[in-house]
Formats: structure tokens, C-alpha cells, sequence
């Protein structure tokens, strides 16, 4: 197929400019429907002139329908996407991106998509159709999947489709709420999941972070510990990558806290833990759930991260954290293969 893509390339490559753009177009649409052409304009980066064009193309072809509340995707316009899902993916270089970033990482499974999830939020809810896509794929026998909080998490709940364990399966939060907006929520997101998947949730109601007399004070309920017990057991765990000191404010950490995590140069954060470069722990925060070491046992681990500002995090977790699978986006691995001190 790159053979192929560097032909055209050289013979036709106005053809795969276009074939990029509509679609790009054409993904986000079925992400984002129903939508405007201004909203598709801004999503997309292109000017409103450009996607009047395209949407009259595609229109034209059946692969798209144009109702008074805005565009929606067709049947055939579904199958176009997925047709052109691979050859698109080596298109537009982020076959060879996912590649050289699981050399770099040492990651054996990584999944790149197009675009920067800073700056659009399709670009989150394409990380999370990957993510969706990958479990569809994998969960073979019923699995205690156990997931954490956060935009990115929210946006994976969001694409999520039923698969064929998923009534037998069971989501869980793998920590309790760090007092965020509830949509981005631990146990928000395991209910939407499991609602999505067709599947059975548990919800932990503890906060994070806990002071050490509470914890040991809240593990002795029994209702608390069997869930616990449960999210521990997990056979699957979907997680995201925190810019340490972005985390430490949403905790609402202490001065004095916050000003030891800039001394140790603290740079990501995963499970209440916190890392430098290097991927060493120089903090951690007591919180009810899953702990690092936990994660030696787990059958699936699932990473989520994107955008240039998680870039460093991204690199710091994977010094020494156990991944099986790393779904970033196109800004994040550039920037981590670019930059040789990361």
C-alpha cells in the first residue's frame, strides 16, 4: 500500500489532497452530526466557501444528508469511512507516526489519529471511536472493565458501541471523584459506558484524595470494599495521562504540595501518581482504586492521551508505566518523535 501511496503521490497528488480533506470532512460529520456548515468550517479548519463545495460533492454522491437541523452521515457514507479507514490512516503519514512512536515508547500496540484533541474536540471522540473499535474487537469472554475519570474518558464513554460480551461484562470506576465537573467523572463515565455497550456497572462513592484516617475508615465498609474488590480484579483498565501540575490544581492540592511537585520536576500523572521524566514516582496521593502496582496483573492496559499539551506526559508515563495500548493523537506523537529529550 505505501508503494501505491507514493505513486500517486507523485502522479495525481492533488487526488489525495482532496481525498484527505472530504475525508476529514466526512468524519466529522458522522462525529459531530447533526452540524452546520459554519460549525463543520471551524471543526475542520477549512473555510466556509471550501465546505460549501465539498458538502454539495458529497451530497451529490448519497454520502450525506442535509435536513433543516444540519448534515448527518448516510449508510453508504458510514461505509466509505470505514473503507478508507486503512488507506487513509497510511495516507496521511500516521501509519509510519505509530510506528516510530512504539520504537521510541516501547509500546506494542499504538493507535494514531488525525489532528490535535487541544484545540478540536472531535479529534477526543475520534481517540475514543478508536478506543470503542478496540474493545469491540478484543473483550472475547466477560471482562470487569475498570475506567478512570476525565475529558478524554468522557469523549471514549461517548463512541461507545455495544460488542458481544458486553450484557456479561461488567465497567467499574477505577477511583473515586476528584470533585470536577460530573460529566467527567469516574462513575458518570462507567454508567454511560455500560449504558452505550449494553452492558453492567458498579459506582464507587468515596473522594480522591483521601487523608489516611479516612481511607482506612471507609475501606472497613463492606459495600466500599466489595467494590473494591471488584475493580481489582479487573481484567481491563481504560486510563488517561495527566500534565502533573494541570492535575494537581483539579485536586485542589495544598501550596506546599504543589511547590515540592515543581522542585521534583514532576511532569505527568496516572492513578494518583506522580511522575518525572524519567518516569520515577516523586508523589502520591492516597486514593481508593486502582494502584500502579495493581496494574502487573491486569490482562489489558489502555491508554488514552492526546494533544500538544500532554505531549511530556505521555513520554514521562511510558519511561517505566505498563501500557498495552497507546491511542494518541497526530500533535502528540510529532511532538514526542521530534523532540529528543523526551
Amino acid at each position: 500500500m505505501r508503494d501505491l501511496i507514493d505513486i500517486q503521490k507523485k502522479l495525481y497528488p492533488d487526488l489525495l489532497e482532496i481525498m484527505q480533506q472530504r475525508y476529514v470532512v466526512l468524519q466529522n460529520i458522522e462525529l459531530l452530526q447533526p452540524i452546520g456548515r459554519r460549525g463543520l468550517a471551524e471543526n475542520t479548519n477549512l473555510t466556509e466557501r471550501n465546505v460549501r463545495g465539498e458538502i454539495d460533492f458529497l451530497h451529490e454522491q448519497s454520502l450525506i444528508d442535509i435536513t433543516s437541523k444540519g448534515m448527518q452521515i448516510t449508510k453508504e457514507g458510514k461505509l466509505v469511512i470505514k473503507q478508507l479507514s486503512d488507506f487513509m490512516q497510511e495516507a496521511m503519514g500516521l501509519s509510519v507516526l505509530e510506528r516510530q512512536l512504539k520504537d521510541k515508547l516501547q509500546v506494542s500496540n499504538i493507535v494514531v489519529v488525525p489532528g490535535n484533541s487541544d484545540d478540536y474536540d472531535w479529534v477526543k471522540q475520534e481517540m475514543g471511536k478508536a478506543c470503542a473499535s478496540f474493545l469491540k474487537e478484543s473483550v472475547r469472554s466477560p471482562q470487569t472493565i475498570a475506567v478512570t475519570g476525565g475529558t478524554t474518558m468522557a469523549a471514549v464513554a461517548s463512541m461507545m458501541v455495544p460488542f458481544d460480551n458486553a450484557a456479561s461484562s461488567l465497567f467499574v470506576p477505577a477511583r473515586g471523584g476528584i470533585g470536577e465537573k460530573e460529566e467527567n467523572q469516574a462513575n458518570t463515565i462507567v454508567a454511560k459506558m455500560a449504558r452505550e455497550a449494553k452492558g453492567d456497572y458498579r459506582l464507587l462513592y468515596v473522594p480522591d484524595p483521601l487523608s489516611e484516617t479516612s481511607y482506612q475508615n471507609i475501606i472497613k465498609e463492606p459495600s466500599i470494599n466489595e467494590t473494591l474488590q471488584l475493580i481489582k480484579s479487573s481484567s481491563v483498565v481504560l486510563h488517561g495521562i495527566g500534565d502533573a501540575l494541570t492535575m494537581a490544581e483539579r485536586r485542589k492540592t495544598p501550596k506546599e504540595v504543589t511547590e515540592q511537585l515543581k522542585e521534583k520536576k514532576a511532569v505527568s500523572e496516572a492513578f494518583g501518581y506522580y511522575f518525572d521524566k524519567f518516569g520515577d514516582v516523586v508523589h502520591k496521593v492516597r486514593t481508593i482504586g486502582i494502584q500502579l502496582d495493581d496494574l502487573s496483573t491486569v490482562n489489558q492496559v489502555i491508554t488514552i492521551a492526546g494533544g500538544h499539551s500532554k505531549a511530556n506526559a505521555i513520554a514521562s508515563y511510558f519511561k517505566k508505566g505498563k501500557s498495552d495500548l497507546l491511542i494518541t493523537d497526530e500533535v502528540a506523537a510529532e511532538q514526542i518523535l521530534r523532540d529528543e529529550s523526551l
